[in-house]
């Protein structure tokens, strides 16, 4: 009988228990769903003019067109899109998190009178702006002080809002350095200190060095100076007049990088660095900027950084055919296609495991210039190996190496100069060799 009252007992703390966490939960909710929300009417999409008192003094007007925002005050100039469209998403769901005081006297103890920042905007169809201030953080720092004008109500809201609606002229207009549509750029020039320009140029999807010589263009640096570029953003403006260019070294530049798709061209200066930043301007707009110097090693890069590294093109599962020549001695590997579709590779008459094959084939392939010499080295007229790969059925490529020293040199026969190898990768190479003997 007293094991039954016990768990009558039990049953009833966990009934009232669950009672009560239901209960939480419901006042949870219901204080959730009860925000006030201070422009209910407005949404997103119908705002199209937006003004900005920053905190530090600079007022800001901006205005949709078409879909599009440029500021229109305190001068004429492209908007961020993104920072617009979160500013428009912010007003038109702002919700006060509680209320402070429904009748202040003080004002000035919010950061109120005057208010630290303020913005009015008006919504599509609209006459009259709507306007909320916005005052200090709490001193916990988690809400802001804010209120409609003219009323004495003060209210909080979220933190982070600061940093949405306290924008000045520059963090609300268009900071990109130049205006290129990356997927179709087809040619990039690059001028650096009076050297001849490095020139890039793109077929179907290959990038290939035309100039000052022809060669391979190792694809990804190609691409990441393109996304560097078309995402850079202006640390600053020195001059909306384009003053001053030979102060600034950008008559003539320190550098510069042209980007063409068809016929259409952009073209950025890069002058001199002050102050951990480098001058820079679009050449299709009069304004002097700062950049970081980042951008600047980022893109204008020597014509090294731009050559393919790769000294084969062919893969172990695209080749058909491996000629090795050490000196007087060729070894001659093809692979063989037999009449039920199998595959193998062979040297001569006499079957090559094709492990072994796709072993020394992935080395091959493995080969990697360490860098590159613009003249020709003297070693490679007399060559330690030379490698030609057929792939692809109909695509050939054909490498010379010499040992120089220590060191081991290459040269693929339809690019000029010398490419520096790793000597214990080329000796795996000419090892393996002997094992297709």
């Amino acid at each position: 009988m007293r094991g039954l009252r016990s768990t009558l007992f039990l049953v009833v703390v966990l009934a009232a228990l669950v009672g009560y966490i239901y209960y939480l939960n419901g006042r949870e909710s219901t204080s959730t769903d009860s925000k006030e929300k201070l422009f209910a009417a407005v949404k997103e999409d119908d705002i199209e003019d937006v003004r900005i008192k920053s905190a530090d003094g600079q007022t800001t007007r901006v205005q949709k067109a078409d879909g599009t925002w440029n500021i229109v005050e305190p001068e004429a100039a492209p908007a961020d899109q993104t920072e617009l469209s979160s500013i428009a998403s912010s007003l038109a769901t702002l919700e006060v998190q509680s209320v402070v005081d429904e009748k202040a006297s003080d004002l000035k103890q919010y950061g109120l009178e005057p208010a630290r920042i303020e913005v009015e905007f008006r919504a599509k169809g609209v006459k009259e702006p709507q306007r909320i201030e916005i005052g200090e953080r709490t001193q916990t720092g988690g809400d802001l002080y804010a209120r409609f004008p003219g009323q004495q109500r003060v209210i909080l809201l979220s933190s982070f809002l600061d940093t949405t609606f306290n924008k000045n002229t520059f963090a609300l207009r268009d900071k990109s350095v130049i205006k290129i549509e990356r997927d179709k750029v087809d040619r990039i020039e690059i001028q650096k200190d009076g050297k001849p320009a490095v020139t890039l140029a793109k077929t179907g999807m290959d990038w290939r060095i035309v100039a000052p010589l022809t060669a391979r263009a190792d694809f990804a640096a190609v691409e990441g100076s393109l996304e560097r570029l078309s995402s850079a953003q202006m640390q600053g403006i020195v001059s909306a007049d384009g003053a001053d260019d030979k102060k600034h070294k950008l008559n003539p530049p320190v550098a510069s990088i042209t980007t063409a798709a068809g016929s259409s061209r952009a073209t950025l200066l890069f002058g001199a660095t002050e102050n951990a930043l480098v001058y820079a301007k679009d050449t299709a707009r009069p304004m002097v900027f700062t950049v970081a110097p980042t951008l600047l090693t980022d893109v204008i890069r020597d014509l090294a950084e731009f050559r393919r590294k790769d000294l084969f093109d062919g893969r172990s599962f695209t080749a058909t055919h491996l000629e090795f020549k050490r000196g007087s001695e060729t070894v001659t590997l093809n692979k063989i296609k037999n009449k039920d579709g199998t595959e193998e590779w062979r040297n001569g008459d006499k079957l090559i495991h094709a492990m072994k094959v796709e072993d020394l084939l992935s080395k091959v392939s493995g080969l990697r210039a360490e860098s590159f010499e613009t003249a020709s080295h003297a070693a490679l007229k007399n060559p330690a190996l030379v490698v030609t790969l057929r792939f692809d059925e109909n695509k050939m490529e054909q490498v010379a190496f010499a040992r120089a020293g220590a060191e081991i040199v290459a040269s693929r026969s339809d690019e000029p100069g010398t490419a520096k190898v790793l000597a214990p990768s080329f000796e795996e190479v000419f090892k393996g060799i002997d094992e297709m003997k």
